[in-house]
């Protein structure tokens, strides 16, 4: 599995997290201008963070134009369809559990091919997978969804330490990415469906 499958992986994230955050400023009655950015800032910031990171220069995120391509093609689908996609039960939620596990695997992918550490890897998938949500939830003025005691960022690390298997050649790529994709979204999925929730610090009266 070469790069390039890896890249189709991560537009695939990027156009769910883009579905996501123009959901989420299409719900909160944005402007388009407004909508975009949301929805460019939820697709693009977690891997502008990693690249900046690992030393990518510049971000793909900001020279590639099939990034601002897929996440023009989100912004009007969401536009278009914003009434039936809307009435999904928390659709901003759904369309990240997707994103997660896509962004989980590439991250990895990305982080270990460039610099090949293992901490390293593990921790910028992570943020690849998290970081656009963290950002829109902040420019939303919401509590970041990692922040809460939901299965978020729990499960984009089950997702990268899979996909870490087939960095060090303990799996083969093709397995360990989908894998790794497929066990991310399931969890947060499954965590969302049947209200699994990490443990909470309950407040002393």
């Amino acid at each position: 599995m070469g790069f390039e499958a890896f890249w189709y992986i991560d537009l695939l994230g990027t156009f769910v997290f883009a579905l996501s955050g123009a959901l989420a400023a299409i719900d909160k009655r944005l402007d388009l201008f407004g909508v975009v950015v949301i929805a460019f800032v939820t697709a693009c910031g977690g891997g502008l963070i990693r690249d900046l990171c690992i030393g990518a220069l510049p971000p793909a995120g900001l020279v590639n134009l099939a990034y601002l391509g897929v996440v023009g093609l989100a912004v009007a689908l969401a536009g278009l369809f914003q009434t039936r996609l809307l009435r999904l039960a928390q659709p901003t939620l759904f369309f990240d559990a997707i994103g997660l596990g896509f962004f989980a695997a590439f991250g990895v992918h990305k982080a270990y091919t460039l610099v090949p550490d293992i901490e390293l890897a593990v921790l910028l998938g992570v943020v690849s997978a998290v970081g656009g949500g963290v950002l829109r939830d902040v420019l939303l003025g919401r509590v970041p969804v990692i922040l809460s005691k939901d299965i978020y960022a729990s499960a984009a690390l089950v997702g990268a330490l899979v996909q870490l298997t087939g960095e060090l050649q303990w799996l083969p790529l093709h397995i360990s990415a989908w894998l790794g994709i497929g066990l991310c979204t399931a969890l947060r999925m499954l965590s969302l469906r049947y209200g699994w929730n990490l443990p909470a610090i309950k407040k002393v009266v």
